[in-house]
């Protein structure tokens, strides 16, 4: 009998060292994860990295970003979509705080909520898992998953907003391969559960990146958007002033726009400055103008703003086609579905054929 339970002893400490070694802890995957890549010394080597030469796709998208798509990287925490005197069309920087500028009409728009979000996520060249608790992160071990053919750990990553993900570290090379999230794909619309896929790894300044990146819908298993670098180059001279808004002579209408969106958290504010934009121009057409800072206040959730704005705007343009479809837009997505349905209709009846009028009604039907 003594001889059987030091056996069984035995048994049950190999089952529990066995059982430990295929379940390591959230910090050993991790590490080894930093190692992987090159290791911390190396990485912190890196003071910016710069992406060009991509090739962006996603299904109907063809502006700049489908042939030549380039991003800045810099520490401490500097990103910069685009590159200065290359990018015609938008750039997107985080500095600290988040901004847009668009080349036409000729704005800069400092975001918060999903749009800042997706700027500051992943912002700085060491990614989030190099000193993610000085950061405020929290990770959490969930086990094991295949993707693909490939045994993964499974590591649940909350940024101190609350942003997690689910990341998927590659059980042999500890690379990690895939990151699973929920969030709108644009502006508007419900959330989607997306997987992003991270292949094409190179060294660069001795550390390992992936060139490319494929982000599939859970649900379907449909390819969203893909991209390709055709270079990373690290320790480049790369000025900070770069990662702030390009400066520029301001139109009267481009302050306009901007002045509108600055106040779009106080709707009474808003209507204030348009109305009395419109008395001091009043043979300015003020149409678009509207419609882009009701636009950019709904994205930013101002739907109060937003809603006033594109009301007053239908009003005083009810022949425009664009500013009932505005309107229509700004309705649908705050739930009012028949309003919503009216302007579309009432778009249609001034330009028939307004092909984003036919496609949100179609939306409004599924």
């Amino acid at each position: 009998m003594p001889i059987l339970r030091i056996l069984l002893a035995f048994l049950m400490l190999t089952h529990a060292s066995l059982s430990f070694a295929a379940s390591p802890t959230v910090d050993t995957v991790i590490a080894r994860h930093i190692a992987a890549r090159g290791g911390a010394d190396a990485i912190a080597a890196i003071h910016n990295l710069v992406f060009e030469k991509g090739l962006y796709s996603e299904a109907g998208y063809t502006g700049e970003f489908a042939g030549d798509a380039s991003m800045i990287l810099a520490r401490p925490y500097y990103k910069l979509v685009g590159y200065p005197g290359r990018s015609k069309e938008v750039m997107e920087g985080y500095n600290g705080a988040a901004w847009e500028w668009y080349a036409d009409p000729g704005i800069v728009l400092w975001t918060t909520g999903a749009a800042s979000q997706a700027s500051r996520h992943f912002a700085g060249v060491e990614g989030p898992f190099v000193d993610y608790k000085a950061k405020g992160s929290t990770a959490e071990y969930l086990g094991e998953e295949t993707i693909g053919d490939r045994p993964t750990y499974r590591v649940r990553l909350t940024m101190m907003d609350g942003y997690a993900t689910d990341n998927f570290f590659d059980q042999k090379s500890y690379m990690l391969i895939a990151s699973r999230h929920s969030a709108k794909i644009h502006a508007f619309g419900d959330a989607v559960t997306s997987e992003t896929r991270f292949s094409d790894f190179r060294r660069i300044a001795g550390v390992l990146f992936p060139f490319r990146s494929s982000e599939v819908e859970i649900a379907t298993g449909k390819e969203l958007n893909a991209m390709q670098w055709g270079s990373i180059t690290a320790n480049r001279d790369v000025p900070d002033a770069w990662f702030s808004p390009p400066e520029f002579k301001r139109t009267p209408v481009q302050s306009f726009i901007e002045q509108l969106y600055g106040q779009r958290e106080d709707p009474s504010a808003v209507m204030w400055t348009y109305r009395s934009y419109r008395r001091i121009h009043p043979g300015e057409d003020t149409s678009d103008a509207a419609q882009v800072a009701g636009y950019q206040s709904l994205k930013m959730g101002a739907e109060a703003s937003a809603i006033a704005l594109l009301e007053q705007n239908a009003k005083d343009y009810p022949t425009r086609a664009n500013a009932a479809f505005g309107l229509g837009r700004a309705y649908a997505t705050t739930g009012r579905k028949e309003d919503a349905r009216r302007e579309f209709q009432r778009a249609l009846k001034v330009e028939p054929g307004h092909k984003r009028a036919i496609n949100a009604l179609a939306a409004l039907d599924n």
